[in-house]
């Protein structure tokens, strides 16, 4: 079972081609509904050895990033290399 810890958002590393999939008026609509409800599902991360590899919430970390958070709640899975 996943359990969900806390991990800084400058520690977490975005693939390139991850990046080129964000919409920044997602990141706006979800920052909005994280101020009025909270987060409600983690980010998923992998750990490479020296830093956090996002692999799943790009949205929910650019959204968390925009409101000035330092902290996300994260599950850590492994997960292959894209």
């Amino acid at each position: 079972m996943l359990r969900v810890q806390k991990v800084k958002v400058d520690d977490i590393y975005v693939p390139t081609a991850r990046r080129k999939t964000l919409h920044p008026e997602t990141v706006r609509h979800l920052a909005e509904d994280i101020l009025e409800n909270g987060m409600k599902t983690p980010i998923q991360v992998r750990h490479d050895g020296k830093r956090h590899v996002l692999v799943e919430g790009l949205h929910r970390l650019e959204a968390a990033k925009w409101l000035g958070e330092t902290e996300i709640d994260a599950y850590l899975v492994q997960a292959r290399r894209h």
